[in-house]
């Protein structure tokens, strides 16, 4: 539309600047022999930057596909693939029979009950080297709020977890409350999330990339997600609850350290 509004004057023109990424418009604009393209790293406006700062972004990002789009300015085309692919996860995939030192059950309750619903559960644990193990699916479909309050509480039991980790943006209070009614001691952390999901995704998928993240065995329904999901969300127009779950999951024990180390007998 804003190419509707260049109708004036003798060189009408626009200046657009955004992260490369490989959707249809942009990459016609580019393709287009009158257009002038500019690309600057973010590394070239680090003076600009907080000390410290590019470090992080580095530490964080450095090597992965996102930092590529994000820090160097470059047009990544398989994006449009999704986020993940299967021959990365195969990769990661291990016989994992170490200590953990946290273990988090992470859970993305479904907006609705019905036979077409998915409470997304996952079970993820940090290991001595700093690395995430991705332990379980144990994602419930057609349940209760009874039915997928009861898995959770069977999940955190089942490897002994530190915390479970619910997001509360579909059922607010009601969440906690319900794991509660299963098991009154259960320790809770309610998280709301207030970015897209796509958004919420990008770093945890930067975790795989960087070799911060491994499997302990195939998880088929999770990993279709994982690997049909990009910015437009999944292609069936569903809900990813799976990868929500893991995303939350990942996020606390990795990205904000919301787990509590505790002595596990080996």
């Amino acid at each position: 539309m804003l190419q509707f509004g260049l109708r004036l004057g003798d060189r009408p023109r626009q200046l657009i600047t955004t992260t490369p990424r490989p959707v249809p418009l942009l990459k016609a604009l580019m393709g287009d022999a009158e257009t002038v393209l500019t690309r600057m790293s973010t590394l070239a406006n680090r003076d600009n930057l907080a000390p410290g700062f590019m470090q992080a972004l580095e530490s964080r990002y450095g090597g992965t596909r996102l930092g590529r789009q994000e820090l160097d300015g470059e047009l990544i085309e398989d994006r449009e693939d999704g986020l993940w692919k299967r021959e990365a996860i195969e990769a990661v995939t291990i016989r994992f029979a170490g200590v953990l030192r946290r273990i988090v059950v992470a859970v993305d309750p479904p907006a609705s009950a019905g036979p077409q619903s998915c409470c997304g559960i996952v079970v993820a644990g940090l290991d001595a080297s700093g690395r995430a193990v991705v332990l379980a699916d144990c994602s419930v479909e057609g349940a209760s709020p009874a039915g997928w309050a009861q898995a959770v509480v069977k999940a955190y039991r089942r490897f002994d977890a530190d915390r479970v980790v619910a997001e509360i943006n579909q059922g607010g209070d009601m969440v906690a409350a319900m794991l509660k009614s299963i098991d009154a001691g259960l320790p809770v952390t309610s998280v709301r999330a207030t970015r897209g999901k796509f958004l919420r995704a990008e770093p945890v998928a930067a975790l795989y990339e960087q070799g911060r993240v491994a499997h302990a065995g195939r998880f088929p329904a999770l990993e279709d997600q994982m690997c049909d999901f990009g910015p437009e969300g999944l292609s069936s127009g569903r809900s990813p609850d799976r990868l929500d779950a893991l995303v939350w999951a990942l996020t606390a024990l990795m990205l904000e350290g919301q787990g509590e180390p505790r002595v596990r007998p080996v």
